[in-house]
């Protein structure tokens, strides 16, 4: 893992944060929220993913920002840093 990058598990956050950030990246992938049952919907699911580590919620310590991705995204994330 790159120094300025901590891999937070998901068993570590509240469950409204890890709540918010699975809705924040609900949205950013353009995944279809147009209902709060929608929403509901695609957070269990990442969650699901998230206990089978095909996602990774990574904490950047500079600019004290978490984001939730795809674990393949994310190790191509951190090698291009190395």
């Amino acid at each position: 893992m790159h120094q300025r990058f901590v891999e937070i598990p998901s068993s570590l956050l509240e469950a409204t944060t890890l709540d918010a950030l699975l809705e924040v990246f609900v949205t950013r992938q353009g995944y279809d929220t147009t209902s709060e049952e929608g929403i509901q919907n695609w957070t269990t699911q990442l969650k699901q993913q998230l206990q089978r580590g095909e996602l990774v919620i990574l904490h950047d310590i500079e600019t004290e920002t978490t984001e939730v991705m795809v674990l393949q995204q994310a190790k191509s994330f951190l090698q291009a840093l190395n």
